[in-house]
């Protein structure tokens, strides 16, 4: 039986996803071999990433994919409290437009509602590609 293709991994959508959230594509490369194994712990690997960095230049979010070992545990499903579970806030300067934006991308807000916390913030958690959990936060004021 021959892989035919993975199907819950797309590093193309991850991308376009957070260029649409104003990240900026700085690279692609594949990582691999033993030394890169010795890193994560998962031995003889090959992991294609891209390196995406925020618009002021000094955050940097990399996406990768695993093509050997193949993934063992999917958490896209979990909830934003699961314990080891990864999430990332990115703030924004309107986030409704912001989610219209990446609504054309697939994204969906985790509750029904963007919420605002006193006059300081609007908040909300969307799932983008991948079921990836991602914080946005417009400071009011």
């Amino acid at each position: 039986m021959a892989l035919k293709r993975m199907d819950n991994e797309d590093l193309a959508a991850m991308i376009e996803f957070f260029r649409e959230l104003g990240l900026e594509l700085e690279g692609r490369a594949m990582v691999e071999g033993e030394w890169a194994g010795r890193v994560t712990g998962l031995g003889d690997q090959r992991v294609e990433i891209a390196m995406m960095r925020t618009p002021d230049g000094h955050g940097r979010l990399e996406l990768s994919r695993f093509l050997t070992p193949l993934a063992i545990a999917d958490h896209r499903n979990a909830p934003v409290n699961a314990l080891g579970y990864l999430r990332v806030m990115f703030a924004v300067d309107d986030i409704d437009e912001t989610l219209a934006r990446l609504g054309k991308h697939g994204a969906e807000l985790v509750s029904s509602e963007v919420v605002q916390y006193k006059d300081a913030y609007r908040l909300c958690y969307i799932r983008g590609p991948e079921g990836l959990l991602i914080g946005l936060a417009q400071e009011l004021g």
